[in-house]
């Protein structure tokens, strides 16, 4: 029986992935990946090093969840490494729980390795503090994946908007009138800055910043589309107080 390693690949830059990551990379027998991993990284793989897409991205699924799993038990009983390597962080909303109990709950021996999740990265690169003394003591990550009209949904907006001064949202362009809509009501004012930041880390990295009021048609007139971090907060201030300064970032 082999094992498997749930490994983070970061956010894009491959500056960003951890030596362990790399290492691993180099030595699985099998890499299964997800649609997020960027080519850079992609290209790390050796040669020789099987290589399958489990890519999921929004109507565009390359396997099942369940198929994934399947597919992870079935290579650790045939090769000594597999290493399942997921965009960002395995953890941070990245279904990696869900993998690891299944290979768990199979007898497979697992290990996880953390990897620098986007919701960090994208800011960073882009000049955002996600705190800073001046602008925000408190950060809530959320995800935005959620079905607008469902009954119930999960993530409670209105509680959200009172619990940090700055929010990160996950997987929400496809959903962002809607959370915008739940948090003014929540009592976000419309000039609440917002920022979207596409392909975070990468060379395709680009940011769209505007307030609550002004975003979606923002994202109308521009084409602004996913995959991409939603940051929300008066965080966003100090990048357009320094950046706009000239200063070099």
């Amino acid at each position: 029986m082999g094992k498997v390693y749930l490994v983070g690949a970061g956010p894009g830059d491959p500056g960003l992935l951890t030596m362990r990551a790399y290492e691993l990379l180099g030595m699985a027998d099998v890499v299964i990946y997800d649609a997020l991993v960027s080519p850079e990284i992609l290209a790390l793989i050796p040669e020789q090093t099987e290589k399958i897409n489990a890519g999921k991205r929004m109507g565009r699924h390359s396997l099942l969840q369940t198929d994934t799993t399947k597919l992870l038990i079935a290579k650790a009983q045939e090769v000594a490494t597999v290493v399942r390597l997921k965009g960002g962080d395995p953890f941070m909303f990245g279904r990696g729980g869900e993998e690891l109990g299944d290979l768990l709950m199979a007898g497979i021996e697992t290990t996880v390795v953390p990897g620098v999740t986007a919701g960090i990265a994208a800011p960073a690169y882009a000049g955002i503090p996600l705190t800073h003394r001046d602008y925000s003591s408190s950060v809530i990550f959320v995800t935005g994946h959620e079905s607008a009209g469902k009954y119930r949904p999960a993530v409670n907006w209105e509680a959200i908007a009172k619990s940090a001064e700055t929010i990160v949202v996950y997987m929400g362009i496809h959903n962002l009138p809607y959370i915008v809509d739940k948090l003014l009501q929540a009592g976000l004012t419309g000039t609440t800055p917002i920022a979207l930041i596409r392909w975070g880390t990468t060379a395709a990295q680009e940011e769209l910043i505007g307030t609550l009021h002004s975003i979606n048609e923002q994202v109308q007139e521009s084409g602004f589309s996913a995959p991409a971090i939603i940051v929300i907060g008066e965080s966003i201030g100090f990048r357009e107080k320094y950046l706009t300064a000239g200063s070099g970032f």
